[in-house]
């Protein structure tokens, strides 16, 4: 796939995800360390997160299924766009290390842990990332 055919796919996801009912959701990821903070290199201070945003994201609940906890699996699906931007911008090496050490993402003041994510390709080119979402368990 040329550059150009690349680019043209990743802008046609982008446009698809924001006008198919895309939401913002926030990634909850840990806030950067304090150099020379002692109490922190030791791990006594409690630590810090930080939400950031990101934007288009679509929520699909219609493939919900239940895990044996009695939580839900849902998938997310985001921008390979914003996911290099939030990369850059918080040194990340990759988009699996942005996902590795993230707390969840945050839904309608929901926490839910990511499970897994997957790359979105067309003609060998990341469009986007379809992510696995796993909500809390329900207790009664």
């Amino acid at each position: 796939m040329t550059d150009r055919n690349a680019e043209a796919a990743r802008r046609a996801l982008d446009t698809l995800l924001r006008n198919a009912h895309s939401r913002t959701v926030m990634l909850r990821i840990p806030a950067p360390a304090i150099a020379g903070d002692n109490t922190e290199q030791l791990g006594l201070n409690t630590p810090q997160f930080q939400d950031v945003e990101l934007t288009p994201a679509v929520f699909r609940t219609a493939s919900a299924q239940a895990t044996k906890d009695g939580g839900a699996q849902r998938e997310l699906l985001l921008s390979a766009t914003t996911i290099e931007d939030l990369t850059g911008s918080h040194n990340f090496a990759s988009a699996d290390a942005l996902f590795a050490t993230a707390f969840g993402v945050l839904i309608d003041d929901t926490l839910l842990a990511i499970v897994s994510a997957e790359e979105i390709e067309a003609g060998g080119t990341i469009c986007g990332y379809r992510i696995t979402l796993r909500e809390p368990a329900i207790s009664i």
